[in-house]
């Protein structure tokens, strides 16, 4: 049975820093695909009982960014794949803060530095459900892939700026992605 929560708990904190991936769920407002991101490399925190948020690395797309500029509607799941059969959503409000922004400079610090980031996304958690994950299969965690940091640390600060600008900037659906201010980074 589903059970839905107005903040984090203690419980639902400690399930969160279990899991090794989790995924966001957006859609932009006006038809044109739903997007699923699988995501980890340690890259979640917990901000506050109500306020959540995920380093975001610079990847081939960027619709978590496009959709929540566009709606801010987001979805966090977290779903348990060993011994404690859960899922776990986030329902809220999301927004990205990029490296420009004020609030960056204030958020950062709470992430591992990783090579490539781009952006915090930050949620303002409205709901939260549980549900049983009785259907989600058992498999074993072997380990982060390093392909992305790998990738990212070869290239040079411009060189990520210049990827951002020609391969991040749109959404899939069309959907234009905020970029640096004039003379910004």
């Amino acid at each position: 049975m589903a059970k839905f929560f107005d903040q984090l708990d203690d419980e639902h904190c400690e399930f969160i820093r279990a899991q090794h991936v989790f995924f966001t769920g957006t859609a932009p407002a006006d038809g044109g695909r739903v997007n699923v991101s699988p995501k980890g490399l340690d890259s979640f925190r917990i901000l506050s009982p109500r306020q959540v948020g995920y380093l975001d690395l610079t990847g081939s797309g960027n619709e978590t960014a496009a959709h929540v500029e566009d709606n801010g509607r987001l979805t966090f799941m977290f779903c348990s794949f060993d011994k404690k059969p859960l899922i776990l959503r986030l329902y809220g409000r999301g927004r990205a803060v990029r490296p420009w922004d004020e609030e960056f400079e204030r958020l950062y610090p709470q992430f591992e530095p990783l090579p490539g980031a781009r952006q915090i996304i930050v949620l303002a958690i409205e709901s939260i459900q549980t549900s049983c994950g009785f259907g989600v299969p058992r498999l074993s965690y072997e380990g982060e892939r390093d392909t992305l940091v790998r990738w990212a640390e070869k290239r040079s600060p411009e060189e990520i700026a210049e990827y951002h600008a020609t391969k991040n900037s749109t959404s899939i659906d069309g959907l234009k992605i905020r970029s640096a201010p004039p003379g910004g980074s």
